[in-house]
């Protein structure tokens, strides 16, 4: 047994140093955004749940609030499908501390699209509203979750609330077209993030190909609450599985901030990439670059004997988000499966933006 533990660490070892010199050997550069980003310390940490997801924004006042993800159990899967709440936590810094304030959203507990399980937090400000958008599911058990996994809305004149669900339920977006490339996708739809362009809703979204493959697509709609219409084709022409989208505008290009699980597109197994465009309806591969490597390049003190691997095989940044200041991208936000301190629940990471303008 202390042979197959010793085995263990090692090959954990060998994971952390691979990947944290990945970069000298990769043929795609790092981004403006891999390339000045801080380590900043934790955003988000509760003794009593599991964090996971953490998407900012700023008030009329400076103070900064994040929507996050979290559950009481200890571990990851199957908690987030199953007990997953939105909380909503306050700071006067975009650093931190942040404090708890309320609960969002909750699964309803009824026969709702929205049972179980609100996750995937996305806040945005919309005119004189706050929108959050997130998934749910009717059942966490598997099957048929992921394929019941559905989007929803709520919206508030106060990122406190109370937040009205849109429509009849709240479920804005789901993969029962069977006129679409995604339909009755064994993803269902997820990681929504939304973002307003000459005057249209642009709705982008995880979800698989009829082939099975995990890229991301696009739906658009004319009005805030909807209808939104799903594009004929995926908008990332990635290689390999990508999740977590996060997406903003910048210098005349709308960015989309994706995971590498598996490192097929940037090379980084774990890492993020940043795919460009001009109008936001085509990301192309031979324009990304490196949105950020793993959480050791950034955390200097990073000891793999007093790491605690809760959930992943990679100490990566998971769920990122990012915060606007003045249009800029200003810092990024993350928890991560793997506790870099030592505890066993896992927190909300803020890294710093630093960018020379």
């Amino acid at each position: 047994m202390k042979y197959i533990l010793k085995l263990f660490v090692f090959y954990i070892i060998l994971v952390v140093e691979a990947g944290s010199a990945q970069d000298k050997s990769l043929q795609m550069p790092l981004s403006f955004i891999a390339q000045n980003l801080e380590f900043k310390g934790v955003a988000v940490q509760d003794d009593l749940y599991t964090i996971w997801g953490c998407a900012p924004i700023q008030d009329e006042d400076g103070r900064t609030h994040l929507f996050v993800a979290r559950w009481p159990e200890k571990n990851v899967d199957p908690a987030w499908r199953k007990s997953s709440e939105i909380a909503h936590y306050v700071s006067d810094s975009p650093e931190g501390p942040f404090a708890f304030s309320d609960v969002a959203i909750k699964g309803t507990g009824r026969d709702t699209w929205d049972k179980y399980a609100p996750h995937n937090p996305e806040i945005k400000k919309v005119g004189n509203y706050f929108v959050l958008l997130y998934i749910a599911n009717t059942n966490y058990l598997q099957p048929p979750h992921p394929s019941n996994q559905r989007i929803g809305m709520a919206i508030a004149k106060s990122p406190s609330g109370p937040w009205k669900k849109v429509g009849k339920d709240g479920m804005i977006l789901d993969a029962d077209n069977p006129l679409k490339w995604n339909y009755k996708s064994s993803m269902g739809v997820a990681n929504p993030a939304l973002l307003e362009v000459n005057g249209k809703y642009y709705l982008y979204f995880k979800t698989k190909t009829t082939d099975g493959i995990l890229k991301y697509g696009l739906a658009i709609a004319n009005k805030l609450k909807g209808p939104y219409t799903i594009k004929d084709k995926p908008v990332t022409s990635n290689k390999g599985a990508l999740e977590d989208g996060t997406v903003f505008a910048y210098q005349d290009h709308i960015f989309l901030l994706t995971t590498d699980n598996h490192g097929q597109n940037t090379g980084i197994v774990g890492g993020g990439t940043l795919w460009k465009s001009k109008d936001g309806l085509t990301f192309n591969l031979e324009d990304a670059t490196i949105g950020y490597d793993l959480l050791p390049s950034y955390y200097k003190e990073f000891d793999i004997k007093k790491v605690v691997r809760i959930y992943g095989p990679d100490p990566k940044i998971e769920r990122p988000k990012i915060l606007m200041i003045n249009k800029k991208p200003a810092y990024l936000y993350g928890p991560a499966g793997w506790n870099i301190f030592g505890g066993d629940r896992t927190v909300g990471h803020v890294f710093k933006i630093n960018l020379n303008e």
